[in-house]
């Protein structure tokens, strides 16, 4: 009975980031509409800004990100040359009165940066945009392109958040998926940003890789504990070789099944909480003390294109080429060919390909997904205080799930629709009842488990 629950419920279904979904995006939102909506923005409203750098000087082949490999420097010297382009024609729409709360350094790996060009970077921003005294600056790292300058470049400008790639340290494992990385290097990374001020520590680890078991993905987590990190996002792998073309190179013999995947998620979330982790959404764990398990606690956290987090921003604006935004209007992504990007914001515009305008039965569905995503649930009465009359025949939707649910899913009473805990694993596939786009079009999605 568990494995056809499992296989019932824990088919393909959306991350769900955004709503709706990136392959809904459109090029009817172009450069003239995000202008427009950048304009629209006042003083006093606050900006998280993310930065894209789509290199590596090695390719992960369990990698879901819009990155490629490049053993020279040149290109990332190019490329930068062209962000700061972005950066001059993106703040100079915005309102100088809005303040930057949030800064996050993504890939690709931020860290192959040399320290000059880290700094650089980091007074282009400060030049052009106001920052927070207390913004919290959060960057990605990957241990083998770390070096001493560089600890020191990230510490000087202000990081306060390091994000670290473990995905596994099983040596099978890791030859598997091109990603070797010893335990050693993980816990030199943790240990120089923690001397260097760095107050908050997240490790990412994956399961459902190929050759993965639930002892070898209980191994990592044990080596991972040691470390003591503040957050630990626990992925399950997305093996999408219709959209990465390098994950190609995975034996998908080896990858475990759908049962399989649901006893290695469940086993290490149970490691994670009995060593005093609170368990956050479908797939975060954090210390007590740390921002996101106090924002999840006060019904706080929220979900964009990083996953769970505290910030709580106004607009997030994406630089770099394939980085997506959102403003209050709605999406908008950048040209995802860096050579395409670079010579379109080189001439001083704007690099948007396509995006989605929410309609208000859009923000309502938007909004319920997010919170069954976040919270596990949603109140009836907030909607309807939120967002009025037209929440009405949406909420009679809900109302009909719930009753037509005959596998313990979900329960509604005293107007709250709650996500059981039998149905928590499986909160994607529920989501996945208030999207209206789903299932139309052409995109694919990875397992929900």
């Amino acid at each position: 009975m568990q494995k056809e629950f499992i296989r019932k419920h824990g088919g393909p279904a959306p991350r769900y980031t955004s709503y709706p979904t990136a392959p809904h995006f459109h090029a009817g939102i172009d450069a003239d509409v995000y202008a427009r909506w950048l304009r629209s923005l006042t003083p006093g409203q606050t900006l998280s800004l993310y930065i894209h750098i789509p290199w590596c000087d090695r390719l992960c082949w369990f990698c879901g990100c819009n990155t490629k490999q490049t053993l020279k420097y040149d290109p990332l010297t190019t490329y930068l040359a062209a962000l700061s382009h972005e950066i001059d024609t993106i703040s100079g729409l915005i309102d100088p009165g809005c303040r930057v709360t949030a800064l996050h350094l993504g890939g690709g790996s931020p860290t192959m940066l040399r320290p000059d060009d880290m700094m650089a970077l980091n007074q282009a921003l400060r030049s052009r945009f106001n920052f927070d005294p207390d913004a919290e600056i959060s960057v990605e790292m990957d241990p083998n392109d770390l070096t001493a300058d560089r600890y020191d470049a990230l510490a000087a400008i202000g990081m306060t958040r390091a994000s670290i790639g473990v995905q596994d340290f099983d040596d099978k494992v890791q030859k598997a998926i091109n990603r070797e990385q010893t335990f050693d290097q993980t816990r030199e990374v943790v240990e120089q940003v923690r001397a260097r001020g760095v107050r908050s520590v997240n490790c990412d680890v994956l399961y459902g890789l190929p050759h993965q078991t639930r002892h070898s993905v209980d191994r990592t987590i044990k080596q991972v504990l040691s470390l003591t990190p503040d957050r630990i996002a626990l992925f399950g792998y997305a093996h999408v070789p219709w959209m990465k073309t390098h994950q190609k190179m995975i034996d998908e013999s080896a990858l475990p099944d759908l049962t399989e995947r649901f006893a290695q998620m469940n086993h290490a979330a149970s490691a994670l909480t009995a060593a005093g982790y609170t368990a956050i959404g479908i797939d975060h764990f954090a210390l007590p003390a740390d921002s996101l398990a106090i924002a999840a606690a006060s019904g706080a956290m929220r979900r964009n294109f990083q996953g769970y987090t505290s910030d709580t921003a106004d607009a997030l604006i994406g630089l770099g080429a394939s980085s997506i935004g959102q403003l209050p209007q709605g999406y908008i992504q950048n040209q995802p060919s860096t050579g395409q990007y670079q010579r379109q914001v080189n001439l001083g515009r704007l690099a948007v390909v396509r995006g989605f305008e929410l309609t208000t039965e859009d923000r309502i569905r938007a909004r319920i997904i997010e919170l069954l995503m976040c919270d596990f649930a949603f109140s009836f009465a907030a909607l309807r205080q939120e967002f009025g009359a037209p929440a009405e025949s949406i909420l009679d939707e809900a109302e009909y799930l719930a009753g037509c649910d005959t596998d313990g899913m979900i329960e509604y009473a005293n107007g709250l629709l709650q996500i059981t805990a039998k149905g928590r694993p499986f909160v994607r596939s529920v989501a996945s009842a208030f999207d209206s786009y789903f299932g139309t079009g052409v995109a694919r999605h990875s397992l929900a488990v």
